[in-house]
């Protein structure tokens, strides 16, 4: 097993490590758990890169990695949902997403087609992380001037959870095309 696939690895470790913390009662649980996620949020950076000037590129990872950032990223809003922070229906949304375009990249990879994060994925992921750090650490500091920039920031990734989903389906329609006799 390479270094990449070994920080992948880690980052789905620290999820159960990011809940318990979430879930205890210690001190400043909140906060910690936040520095946990946004570790575990930065490994999935620091892989890609290593995986790709490294040429440390496997089937592994290439399954892996995504999947590591799924689980990292729903249990934080479904603890959030848990939590009574956030509404069920937006992760739901955000949720049936991830799974569609999961499942439309595997039929897409069955036929040969590698389907690239868009600029639009990428700024839900951004939009998305920052969201949930801001929710963990109830949206410090902007509680302080009553703006819910951390609920502001929620609904942008939603929207752009959404626009980015019909994006890719849009641009790769041919995938679901191909092989159909």
């Amino acid at each position: 097993m390479n270094l990449a696939n070994k920080i992948t690895i880690f980052r789905v470790l620290l999820v159960p490590i990011f809940i318990l913390v979430l879930y205890s009662e210690i001190r400043y649980n909140n906060f910690i758990a936040a520095l946990i996620f946004v570790i575990a949020s930065l490994t999935d950076t620091l892989d890609g890169y290593i995986a790709r000037s490294k040429n440390m590129i496997t089937n592994f990872g290439k399954f892996v990695d995504p999947l590591a950032d799924k689980i990292l990223v729903s249990a934080a809003l479904i603890s959030l949902v848990e939590m009574g922070k956030i509404p069920a229906w937006v992760v739901i949304i955000i949720i049936a997403r991830e799974f569609l375009i999961s499942g439309f990249r595997i039929i897409a990879a069955s036929e040969g087609i590698t389907i690239a994060a868009s600029p639009l994925g990428k700024i839900k992921t951004i939009t998305q992380l920052i969201a949930i750090i801001l929710l963990l650490i109830n949206n410090f500091p902007f509680y302080l001037i009553n703006i819910p920039v951390d609920m502001i920031l929620l609904y942008i990734s939603l929207f752009f959870t959404v626009l980015s989903g019909i994006d890719y389906i849009y641009k790769n329609r041919s995938a679901l095309k191909t092989g159909v006799k």
